[in-house]
């Protein structure tokens, strides 16, 4: 099992067709949003479910409308969610924008919002389940914004410190919402030490290390404790350090891209399902198995990208891409 800790927030995505409209004013001025949900571990959990992976999503979940919306798409996609903790805040809200080459950009809305205010009695709701989660997975906003960051981490220290459990950890850095940038790479690093399997973006570096080259950011987050750190690098594929310090990259696969929404949580999901399911321990990996691992975590992101949304593959869809390809 893995569990999924984080944010669950609706992305409102401005459309042409029929929506809700946020803006006053006349009719022709007005915009229409769809309201999608979304949030980096949100969309990892669903990913993780639709790969066949039981996927248990620990989140704070609103009870507005957005809220229940979350909560429903989350169980029709699978997702266990009886570590989700009903919370009284109204839900997070992020307007999304796409540039001409459909790229995401984000605004956000979370003052006082739902996702922040992880209490370490909440948290700790995992220790009573029936079946405790072998891979625990967190990051984005949830792992460095205040309130709720430091009582995850402080949860993740403990699981680390006291169960075997497998850690991953993707910062999904959002310059406009990062602390000052000393602290920011200060509570990424940190929690970089605390996982055994690390993603980031080409992106997330650049803000966190401007200037600096990736293969020596690779080596110095491995330096940190991981057993694999990977790094996604848009149309040049992904690069990856493995096994006693190997590096090695993998191409993108060329596709249509419709948006990139989601693309990074369907990698993610695509990786851990990979490591899940071929039970390779992040302590054995090597250069040549991780591989076909982080070939195959391109591929579900290629096919997210591929339609509307942050809507990853099920399994069967990826293994028709595959048999395909």
């Amino acid at each position: 099992m893995v569990c999924v800790i984080g944010e669950a927030l609706i992305d409102l995505v401005a459309e042409a067709g029929p929506g809700t409209t946020l803006s006053g004013g006349s009719a022709d001025g007005a915009r229409l949003f769809r309201a999608h949900p979304g949030g980096s571990p949100f969309n990892v959990a669903v990913g993780l479910a639709r790969l066949g992976q039981v996927s248990r999503l620990q989140a704070r979940l609103g009870s507005d409308a957005f809220g229940r919306q979350l909560r429903a798409h989350a169980l029709a996609n699978g997702v266990d969610l009886s570590l989700a903790v009903d919370a009284a805040e109204p839900t997070t809200l992020a307007i999304v924008g796409l540039d001409e080459q459909r790229n995401a950009t984000y605004d956000f809305y979370l003052n006082g919002t739902a996702d922040w205010q992880w209490t370490a009695e909440e948290l700790n709701r995992a220790d009573d389940a029936s079946a405790p989660a072998d891979w625990v997975h967190t990051g984005s906003l949830a792992s460095w914004t205040d309130p709720g960051a430091a009582v995850i981490g402080d949860h993740l220290s403990r699981i680390r410190q006291t169960r075997p459990t497998v850690v991953s950890y993707d910062p999904n850095i959002r310059p406009l919402l990062m602390p000052d940038h000393p602290v920011a790479v200060a509570r990424v690093e940190a929690s970089v030490a605390l996982a055994h399997v690390v993603k980031a973006s080409a992106e997330d570096l650049e803000w966190l290390y401007p200037g600096r080259e990736v293969s020596a950011i690779l080596q110095a987050w491995r330096d940190l404790g991981p057993s694999l750190v990977v790094v996604t690098d848009g149309g040049k594929g992904a690069h990856a350090i493995a096994g006693e310090g190997e590096l090695l990259s993998v191409p993108a696969r060329p596709i249509t891209v419709v948006d990139t929404v989601g693309a990074g949580d369907a990698f993610m999901a695509g990786l851990v399902n990979a490591l899940v399911r071929t039970r390779l321990l992040p302590a054995a990996l090597t250069a040549d198995s991780v591989r076909p691992v982080l070939a195959e975590a391109i591929l579900v992101a290629a096919l997210t990208c591929s339609r509307a949304g942050a809507n990853p593959p099920t399994a069967a869809e990826l293994m028709a891409a595959t048999i395909l390809s």
